[in-house]
């Protein structure tokens, strides 16, 4: 049985509520708030470079204004190196939801295995990816075409490369961010770099720009640069070089040319090459510089060095008359060998004939210090001060080490090692009246300024000498041209296999020219190298002379300077000389 209760007149309502219960209730709930009220004050006002940092890490970004790279020009003004735009393609992988099809269609596009591209869009990273840098402007347009969500484009530099193959080893070449990894790309980096600036600015999830904040710094761009380098000497030279490695079925080559007045490097090629924009499957063989990095023994173009110091000291005058005998020739034990007997020449004919035991009775009057000394100043075993990476010091043993037999070798360019640059140096010694003169890869219109190291008198007489191997009798007959006087001196050397220089009918050779032109008063100086000619010629005069002839009658019509002979000199096919 239910019994109903007045509520009113119930016990527990009627008592009375003490207040300072309520007080309490409302002042807790008062101090709360207040405390929220204070910490929201303290968090928005007084303390929030925390927060504002988070919400900048999602939204607002420091974009990179990159800096103009700057040019690389030749001599006369024509680009050998620029940067122009190139788009490259990101993704955000989230956003991206592609169908098979259009997966392949994009890989095919991007030129990359559907595989790739997947494993791109499968990055941790789910709010951006480079999918490929640097594309052409035809591909970024039909990627832009086909309006693929998620997928988006961004402006690049790259660079361009006009004279391809041809110049790849004096300009080199930079990596995906623009930056120097080879040649005059790596040496002049900074300079050619210039200065990045920034931008700080609010970003959508989509990385669009919504707003500026705070101070744009503007780029600096890069300085453009001008080399000493005339690109038409350059190709020529090259092609020329080119032809002359497959014609005779060689190994490598390199030429080197040289302005004899102010030591500007006209044109440094080396074959093989390879085309600087397009590095792909880029072998060591084709990237080194091998005028500058590689060296040998110069073999026979030493000798006007040897003879030289003979004449500079009064040993010996041109005309002097040295036995050469049967062609064999004992020192200490080893013999010395022409390549046929020659009987009494003179010094002159020394040289002309290049005659390895004529030099060698000529440096056996001499202490091995001075012919080291003379060595050393004509810049051997010195690494050449130039601008440029990967230049080597060659190797010249201290003069105390040096055994007779050594003293010997030496003289005709046995025993020691030097690189095309050096030799092509060393050369300025005869064409610059005695003086070694500094070498240069920028443009320079003043006449160099060089260090003594034989007298005038001296370097004009080796000039003659060299004009008589380059003619007829002499070893670089095929070095002649067409309305030019030249003089210089071809090399023949064996390559050392291993320890030794291989067995007969086994051996490699490399085969050497270096001279100038005009004779009387040098413009140019043109060093070529021929690396193991397997075709049946090796002797210098015969591989390596050619080119010489070639590039030298060119880069003096380049140059505009007037032929100081009327008649086609006289060209023997035969040509002999001593290792």
């Amino acid at each position: 049985m239910s019994r109903s209760v007045a509520y009113t007149t119930s016990p527990l309502l009627a008592s009375r509520t003490p207040v300072w219960r309520s007080k309490f209730i409302v002042a807790a709930i008062a101090l709360a708030f207040m405390g929220l009220v204070a910490r929201a004050a303290y968090i928005q006002v007084v303390s929030n470079d925390f927060y504002q940092k988070q919400g900048e890490v999602r939204f607002a970004r420091t974009l990179e204004l990159p800096a103009n790279r700057g040019r690389i020009l030749d001599r006369n003004g024509l680009i050998l190196a620029s940067s122009v735009p190139a788009p490259s393609i990101w993704a955000i992988p989230e956003d991206v939801a592609l169908e098979p099809g259009q997966a392949l269609q994009l890989a095919k596009l991007l030129d990359m295995p559907v595989t790739e591209l997947n494993k791109k869009l499968a990055e941790e990273d789910k709010s951006f990816v480079w999918l490929k840098r640097q594309v052409d402007d035809t591909v970024a347009r039909q990627i832009d075409e086909l309006k693929f969500k998620g997928i988006y484009q961004r402006k690049e530099y790259r660079r361009q490369y006009p004279e391809g193959e041809a110049a790849a080893h004096v300009v080199g070449f930079t990596n995906i961010e623009d930056s120097g990894q080879e040649g005059v790309e790596l040496t002049f980096n900074k300079e050619l770099g210039g200065r990045a600036g920034s931008r700080r600015v609010i970003k959508d999830r989509l990385g669009r720009v919504v707003e500026s904040v705070g101070e744009t710094i503007p780029p600096a761009d890069g300085q453009d640069l001008q080399l000493s380098i005339d690109s038409k000497v350059q190709f020529f030279a090259y092609q020329k070089l080119r032809e002359a490695v497959t014609v005779n079925k060689a190994k490598a080559g390199s030429v080197v040319v040289l302005d004899a007045i102010t030591g500007e490097v006209l044109a440094l090629a080396n074959y093989p090459s390879y085309v600087p924009d397009k590095r792909r499957n880029l072998s060591g063989e084709q990237l080194r510089n091998r005028a500058l990095t590689d060296t040998f023994e110069p073999g026979s173009v030493m000798k006007p060095f040897t003879i030289g110091l003979g004449l500079e000291t009064g040993r010996v005058t041109p005309q002097t008359l040295i036995d050469t005998g049967n062609g064999k020739y004992n020192v200490t034990g080893s013999t010395i060998s022409d390549s046929h007997p020659n009987g009494v020449l003179t010094v002159e004919g020394v040289i002309q004939k290049s005659s390895n035991i004529g030099t060698t009775k000529v440096a056996m009057q001499m202490q091995p210090r001075e012919m080291w000394e003379l060595f050393s100043k004509a810049g051997f075993g010195q690494k050449p001060q130039i601008s440029f990476p990967g230049a080597v010091s060659g190797r010249l043993r201290p003069y105390k080490t040096w055994r007779p037999i050594e003293q010997a070798t030496m003289s005709y360019g046995y025993g020691l090692s030097a690189s095309l640059f050096q030799m092509a140096r060393s050369y300025t010694v005869f064409s610059h009246d005695g003086q070694i003169i500094p070498v240069t890869m920028l443009k320079s219109s003043e006449p160099a300024i060089g260090t003594q190291v034989l007298s005038e008198r001296t370097a004009g007489q080796i000039r003659k000498m060299l004009q008589m191997a380059a003619g007829p009798g002499g070893t670089g007959q095929k070095a002649q041209t067409i309305g030019y006087s030249v003089g210089g001196k071809s090399g023949t050397a064996y390559k050392q296999i291993g320890k030794s220089y291989g067995s007969a009918g086994n051996r490699k050779y490399r085969g050497w020219f270096v001279g100038m032109a005009p004779i009387e008063t040098p413009r140019v100086i043109v060093a070529v190298m021929i690396d193991e000619p397997s075709a049946g010629q090796y002797y210098g005069g015969a591989v390596a002379a050619p080119v010489f002839s070639e590039v030298v009658q060119q880069t003096l019509r380049v140059m505009s300077i007037q032929p100081d002979m009327a008649v086609k000199p006289q060209i023997i096919a035969t040509v002999e000389e001593s290792f």
